[in-house]
């Protein structure tokens, strides 16, 4: 009998994938907290919550059994026209956890399309005021999805360089790292200046996929300011970073203005049921209210709102917001900066940064393209050795699930300590 790797290679196309030099992939057949089991029976500790999708690892019952409860009543229905119970209270919740201005949610089903959902109506919405604003603002290094307008917005030039002459109008301003906050402010002064600009997009303190990137709270403040008095739209794409992964529920929670759309997936649902979430303020939403039909925003999924995501996404907001959770956020926080001083003084690692259950460890050598051979081979390492980590270019990043044990993050330590030793002259 062929294994499911062998099954799936005759068949399957895989994201990310170069399927010519890639390893066959490893076929999973079950999860458990913060475990996932291959049909050979090997066990691998999932140090980025696949994805940064499970808070909670995989199989958590309070979720899984929301999902049971709700297709016992309603699995899905359209939702032009009609609504249901667990949409309106899962938008009811979210008035609850977000900043106060978000009033208004719009449903879809990945980080992708709320990113895309966005900006169309950043854009529309000046349209249909007859202002034509083309451009969106957005930092170097930005990675918001591979949707059109999304992959705009992103300048990861492997994920977009096949498109370049078919995008939207991106301009870029530095991330505001340390050392780089003035340089950030002044570009994006002069693009609004310079620019008919319908918003600015960013991921909030932490830029994932560029190798986890991190900047300040306060700085970004100042940057969405200056946006709000010049009549540009802020859009926080808190895909990767909402839900408690920077140490607060949202990463806009720690800013002194807030944006005004969010867009939200992965976590929303520990990783169950694809469900995305782009929040406005009343001003964009009462943008789109006019007599004139073609001013409303033609934009839908089928699964839009779809009732048993939303009924997943309750229940692990649920758990989201319980003390318990931010005991288990602050411990692996702890547990990161104790092994990040371990490193400070290390001459195979160049910086160590940590936010929330982020940890970032980028090596001491040459710069390395997104997937380079460094890069693969870390990954092998780990594998081989029961740990899934998916290393970016030179940096090596831990996101684990809150309720993974001290004594297994110790373990994925320890493997990162052997692979700079190995790797790393």
């Amino acid at each position: 009998m062929k294994s499911l790797a062998e099954r799936d290679a005759q068949l399957l196309w895989h994201p990310y994938t170069q399927h010519q030099t890639a390893d066959p992939a490893i076929g999973i057949t079950h999860g458990k907290g913060s475990y996932l089991f291959d049909e050979n029976g090997k066990r691998y500790i999932d140090a980025i919550s696949s994805w940064w999708t499970c808070p909670f690892g995989h199989r958590n019952k309070k979720v899984t059994k929301a999902i049971s409860k709700q297709l016992q009543t309603l699995e899905h229905v359209l939702f032009g026209g009609f609504t249901h119970q667990p949409a309106v209270e899962l938008a009811e919740v979210l008035t609850e956890i977000l900043p106060d201005n978000q009033r208004k949610f719009f449903f879809s089903d990945n980080g992708s399309t709320a990113v895309e959902i966005a900006l169309k109506a950043a854009l529309q919405f000046y349209f249909n005021k007859v202002e034509i604003r083309p451009t969106i603002i957005a930092f170097e290094d930005a990675y918001h999805g591979d949707t059109f307008g999304a992959m705009g917005a992103s300048s990861i030039s492997i994920f977009s360089e096949a498109f370049q002459s078919m995008l939207i109008d991106v301009v870029r301003i530095p991330v505001p790292v340390k050392g780089q906050e003035e340089a950030s402010e002044k570009a994006l002064k002069e693009i609004i200046a310079n620019k008919k600009a319908a918003a600015f997009i960013f991921e909030p303190l932490v830029q994932g996929a560029a190798g986890m990137v991190m900047y300040e709270p306060e700085i970004l403040t100042r940057l969405i300011a200056i946006c709000k008095n010049a009549g540009v739209f802020t859009i926080a794409d808190e895909v990767m970073t909402g839900f408690c992964k920077t140490g607060t529920l949202f990463a806009s929670s720690q800013l002194g203005v807030a944006p005004d759309m969010i867009c939200l997936s992965k976590a929303l649902t520990s990783g169950t049921i694809p469900l995305a979430v782009t929040s406005f303020t009343d001003e964009i939403y009462n943008g789109f209210l006019s007599p004139d039909k073609s001013k409303a925003l033609f934009h839908g999924h089928t699964f839009t709102a779809n009732p048993t995501g939303c009924a997943a996404a309750l229940a692990s907001i649920k758990q989201l917001r319980k003390k318990s959770t931010f005991k288990k956020v602050q411990k692996i926080n702890g547990l990161h900066l104790a092994f990040a001083e371990s490193l400070q003084h290390s001459k195979k690692v160049r910086n160590v940064r940590v936010k929330g259950v982020i940890i970032a460890i980028e090596l001491a050598v040459p710069p390395q393209d997104y997937y380079s051979d460094l890069r693969n081979r870390l990954y092998r390492f780990f594998i081989e050795n029961g740990v899934l980590l998916r290393p970016v270019g030179g940096t090596i990043y831990i996101l684990p699930p809150f309720n993974i044990k001290q004594k297994d993050l110790e373990y994925v330590y320890l493997m990162v300590e052997r692979a700079l030793d190995k790797f790393v002259d």
